[in-house]
């Protein structure tokens, strides 16, 4: 793995798991979206909302008491919106193994005070 920090780190828990033992697929994408809010409010200064989330893909597996780390970053810029691009990385609960256990993009719409769009603030 690159040298990078993590937007929020979790460690699966057995409330967490599917019917078949496994992590829930929507567990791992309500974290994702918990980062990337994370990211989106902080960059954009202020309150964000997600509008949309698509390009899921679930690569691995994660076991209960294993720890998720979800990296984000920005994938581009609207008028009043970031499209952030999010990545799930399990590490084994009593070792260092890592595998990517999913992916996906989150749009999120940052609002004023009214809760009306407003503009992305242009950064140096």
């Amino acid at each position: 793995m690159p040298d990078r920090s993590p937007q929020i780190r979790v460690t699966a828990m057995p409330t967490d798991l599917n019917p078949y033992g496994g992590v829930f697929g929507g567990w791992l994408m309500s974290q994702m979206a918990l980062g990337a809010g994370s990211l989106a409010s902080r960059e954009g200064k202020g309150k964000a909302v997600v509008v949309s989330a698509s390009d899921f893909a679930f690569p691995g597996a994660m076991q209960v008491g294993d720890e998720l780390s979800v990296y984000c970053e920005i994938a581009a810029t609207g008028t009043t919106s970031l499209t952030i691009a999010a990545e799930a990385v399990a590490r084994e609960r009593n070792g260092e193994a890592e595998t990517r256990v999913a992916q996906g993009t989150f749009k999120f719409v940052l609002l004023d005070e009214n809760d009306s769009p407003r503009a992305v603030a242009k950064w140096a």
